[in-house]
């Protein structure tokens, strides 16, 4: 696919998720599958190795198979070499690069922080290496080595090829400034109706792991926001509370979307949501986000 633009990212994206075996094997035919579900879906483009991808599990063998799978669904892509090392991340922007996605996501590496001019000097050499495809930086609200909208503007002036953010948002001073970089702004999907209000531009969506159709339909909608909210206050938060990790917390949705075979199970030590939390959570979701669920009836 041609590489997209500051100017061209934007709307839903949806993530791969990893269909697991009991030994923790990753069922590439469910994969398949599963991709080829996103791939006649609304959704604008697919990524894969997020947080929710678990990409901190994965061999690298294992990376560029699932690299195969998304590369083949015949819809724009990205794919995400995040890895808290430094070494291997710059090998898998590489070898993700040979695949012309649309973009590439990055993380800083993510064992110590980073000052500025170190983070400046990974940027520079992930850009140099991804050559023509451009970047995404990706920077969650438990990475490492924050990075404020003024070190956004310094990043993206030093860095042409750097093109996205992908991150919490914030409050309205927040947009204001980090719209000052020229990065196309990701925010949750869950955030996504009224962070665009303040200037955001389209999100790797958790709510397409829900409803994929769905999360495109209802993006812009503030009244399934707010009930948005609502499910997950009574689904989602308390599953947090217990521990889940969101790669579990994802494949809870998609279970109660039942849009694909995803299945609960994450790769160990993480802990699973139980089929009975997701059985619960199904009235609740269909009660609460009929605009969601319409394709299914």
């Amino acid at each position: 696919m041609r590489p997209l633009t500051a100017d061209s990212l934007r709307g839903v994206w949806a993530t791969l998720l990893l269909p697991l075996n009991a030994d923790d094997s990753i069922d590439f035919t469910r994969l398949e599958s599963q991709a080829e579900a996103l791939s006649t879906s609304a959704v604008d483009g697919l990524y894969a190795h997020g947080t929710a991808g678990e990409f901190q599990t994965l061999t690298e063998d294992e990376f560029d198979q699932v690299n195969a799978v998304l590369a083949a669904a015949g819809k724009p892509f990205q794919i995400g070499a995040s890895h808290p090392s430094a070494q291997v991340q710059l090998s898998r922007v590489e070898r993700a690069a040979k695949l012309a996605p649309g973009a590439i996501q990055v993380i800083a590496p993510d064992w110590l922080p980073l000052n500025d001019g170190e983070l400046l000097s990974f940027f520079r050499r992930v850009a140099e290496v991804a050559g023509d495809v451009p970047l995404v930086f990706y920077n969650p609200p438990h990475a490492k080595t924050a990075v404020g909208p003024q070190q956004l503007r310094e990043l993206a002036e030093a860095v042409p090829t750097l093109i996205g953010l992908k991150t919490a948002g914030g409050d309205k001073a927040w947009f204001d400034e980090a719209s000052k970089s020229g990065l196309a702004i990701f925010v949750p999907g869950h955030f996504l109706a009224s962070m665009s209000l303040l200037g955001a531009h389209g999100s790797y969506s958790n709510v397409a792991a829900l409803s994929p159709d769905g999360a495109v339909r209802t993006a812009h909608d503030l009244d399934v926001e707010r009930r948005i909210a609502e499910f997950f206050a009574g689904h989602v938060a308390p599953l947090q509370k217990i521990g889940l990790s969101n790669p579990a917390l994802d494949k809870f949705l998609a279970a109660v979307g039942d849009w694909a075979d995803v299945g609960t199970r994450v790769r160990w030590p993480m802990q699973s949501a139980t089929a009975e939390q997701v059985e619960g959570a199904k009235p609740a979701a269909r009660r609460l986000l009929p605009e969601l669920f319409q394709d299914s009836w």
